[in-house]
C-alpha cells in the first residue's frame, strides 16, 4: 500500500499498472499532473501478513489540487500470488 501511495506521490504510473492485478486493472491510467499528495493514514488492516494469500488496507490519503483540499478514503482489497501482491480493486468510503 505504501508503495502505491509513494508511486502516486511521484506519477509513476507504470509502477501502479505493474502492481495492479490484471483482471481489474484498467486499460489506461491517467494521472493529473496538478494533483498532489500530502499524506497517508493507515486506517486498518485485515490480514496482509507473511503467509496471508489476502489483505485488506483502509487508508485516507489527503491531496490538494490548485486550491482545493481533500481526502480520499478508501478500504483496498490486495492478493498475493507467486509472493507478490496485487492490487484488486478499493471501496471509497465517506471521509
Amino acid at each position: 500500500m505504501r508503495s502505491r501511495y509513494t508511486a502516486f506521490v511521484v506519477g509513476d504510473a507504470r509502477y501502479l499498472a505493474e502492481t495492479w492485478h490484471p483482471g481489474t486493472r484498467p486499460d489506461e491510467l491517467a494521472l493529473d499532473a496538478a494533483q498532489r499528495w500530502t499524506g497517508l493514514e493507515i486506517v486498518d488492516v485485515d490480514a496482509g501478513a507473511e503467509g496471508d494469500s489476502r489483505g485488506v488496507v483502509e487508508f485516507r490519503a489527503t491531496w490538494r489540487h490548485g486550491r482545493e483540499r481533500g481526502s480520499l478514503h478508501e478500504r483496498s482489497r490486495f492478493l498475493r500470488r507467486s509472493g507478490r501482491w496485487w492490487y484488486l480493486d478499493g471501496e471509497i468510503r465517506p471521509s
